[in-house]
């Protein structure tokens, strides 16, 4: 997947919301003010960064070249992605949606039933 089709497949999502808070070449994903996906738009091949259970994050690395601690952030919550080609895109995007499923049941029950609402 190339960059454009990442943000396209996240801003379909309910509630999300995208900034560049830190610099002008990385794209961050939100759903209810927390981040669910960083997206570097100047690496090549692309690469972005994705929430992830404890557990599936290391299963993932083991079974994935393309699939690293998260760069910049808590290795024990965020893989880094490389999107090199090894992987399918619907892999990928199992993996975005695993990301966003996780930040949005962490949030306030209200906070949930307003953002579907």
């Amino acid at each position: 997947m190339n960059s454009e089709e990442i943000r396209f497949y996240c801003i379909q999502k309910n509630a999300v919301e995208e900034s560049f808070p830190f610099d002008d070449t990385t794209l961050v994903l939100k759903v209810g003010g927390k981040i669910f996906l960083l997206l570097s738009l100047t690496s090549d091949p692309v690469q972005f960064n994705v929430k992830c259970d404890p557990e599936k994050a290391v299963e993932l690395r083991e079974a994935y070249d393309s699939v690293l601690p998260g760069y910049h952030m808590s290795k024990k919550h965020w893989n880094t992605i490389i999107c090199d080609g090894s992987v399918r895109d619907k892999m990928i995007k199992e993996w975005i949606d695993h990301s966003y499923e996780l930040v949005f049941e962490s949030l306030p029950k209200k906070t949930r039933q307003e953002l579907l609402s």
